[in-house]
């Protein structure tokens, strides 16, 4: 099911057809989470997840999110961004807004992220630290997007 929200000029949709991977795959192989990314896994992972697009009016596509989940008990968000030339018009604020409100994501158990640089606006949201990082376990590789290149 797709679901639109309309205010002041964008939309924020999950119809998974509005997506601009060139978009997309041009911010996350530049951040400091995905570095390097390969269009197919950008493309496979917004396949698999609840994909959340900003568009302008124009139909330019300005901001992007993507949410991992059973639809049950847990959800993971990831990969969200607003492009800088759209930053400081409570875009991120909103988009966190319209994926909070999603009713295949309420009542969920738990919600997880990582960011180094978002906490004001995640907290917002009722994202805390975690609270027993004891039990809280990875496998982490960064550079895997390097690595498959070789």
């Amino acid at each position: 099911m797709n679901h639109e929200f309309r205010k002041e000029g964008y939309l924020i949709s999950t119809n998974k057809e509005l997506l601009q991977f060139d978009v997309i795959h041009g911010f996350l192989s530049t951040s400091y989470w995905s570095p390097e990314i390969p269009m197919d896994i950008v493309k496979r992972a917004a396949e698999n997840s609840i994909a959340f697009g900003i568009y302008k009016e124009s139909g330019e596509q300005v901001g992007y999110a993507r949410v991992v989940s059973d639809c049950a008990t847990f959800a993971y968000l990831a990969d969200v961004f607003v492009l800088d030339t759209e930053r400081g018009k409570g875009l991120s604020k909103w988009l966190m807004t319209c994926i909070m409100s999603l009713p295949e994501l309420q009542n969920l158990r738990r919600w997880s992220l990582a960011t180094l640089d978002a906490h004001g606006l995640y907290a917002q949201f009722g994202f805390t630290p975690l609270d027993k990082p004891e039990v809280a376990m990875q496998i982490a590789r960064p550079d895997i997007y390097k690595e498959m290149k070789n």
